[in-house]
């Protein structure tokens, strides 16, 4: 079983590890756009245009399912990458962890993008799943770049803005980039661990399998493989993965059985 995972850069890492701890077995295609990369700036239409060249990118192998672990393309691309690959493929998308965030009780802080963060689209999403509670935006100016350089001090003066801006009674955080997940340690330090954090991850990968009619198998021999694309071209982990345990996790080599 192959899933692909089409993103513009290393955010993508804590959604694929999360399905290569849920299911070892499964071969994974880590579709990335350097070339193109960050998204968010982008217009819709060519975001829209480099998710399908990224989702195109590994057709051949005949994925399982499409991941958008992005909410950037999520927002904008997953109507036209479902036109284009449903029902044969299942595309599964990314959405903020809002709606288990209000389940959790207290103020509520969201973590996002500056340009996420003044989004309708956000706004609609604390309005339908968080009515009623306090929900506090927060731009986290320069973080999403920090992570995907691995620059150590750039994430501690990112988080430690973003943190500032974070309301003294919040009790609920949610990480409303994909990038952020991969920081979640020096978040929660900033924030005196004071917060639960909510991220979208392990949600994205329940629904895939749910999407492909799979239990979580995660006894399973580490039998899966991982690919790299690099807007289309075969590649690597890029050095800046390696420095996160998700991604450290994703370059252990498959087991090899019956030799």
């Amino acid at each position: 079983m192959r899933i692909s995972l089409v993103d513009s850069g290393i955010g993508m890492l804590s959604t694929a590890a999360a399905l290569r701890a849920a299911r070892p077995d499964a071969d994974l295609i880590l579709s990335m756009d350097p070339d193109h990369m960050p998204w968010g700036p982008h217009r819709p239409d060519d975001v829209i245009g480099r998710a399908l060249a990224g989702a195109r990118a590994t057709a051949d192998a005949g994925p399982a399912a499409i991941v958008v672990p992005c909410n950037t393309a999520s927002v904008h691309g997953l109507d036209a990458l479902r036109a284009e690959f449903e029902p044969d493929v299942p595309v599964i998308g990314t959405v903020p962890a809002i709606k288990p965030a209000a389940a959790h009780g207290g103020p509520i802080a969201v973590w996002s993008t500056v340009a996420t963060t003044r989004s309708r689209y956000q706004a609609d999403l604390v309005e339908q799943f968080a009515a009623g509670h306090t929900v506090t935006p927060v731009a986290c100016v320069g973080l999403a770049e920090a992570v995907e350089s691995a620059d150590a001090a750039a994430v501690a003066d990112a988080v430690g803005y973003a943190a500032e801006r974070t309301p003294a009674d919040v009790t609920a955080v949610v990480l409303g980039c994909t990038h952020y997940d991969l920081v979640g340690d020096e978040i929660s330090a900033a924030l005196g661990h004071r917060a639960e954090l909510f991220s979208a991850a392990d949600a994205v990968a329940a629904q895939t399998l749910r999407r492909l009619g799979l239990d979580p198998t995660p006894e399973a021999p580490r039998t899966g493989t991982v690919s790299v694309l690099a807007s289309g071209r075969p590649s690597a982990l890029p050095a800046a993965a390696l420095s996160y345990p998700a991604g450290a996790a994703l370059a252990v080599p498959a087991v090899r059985t019956g030799v």
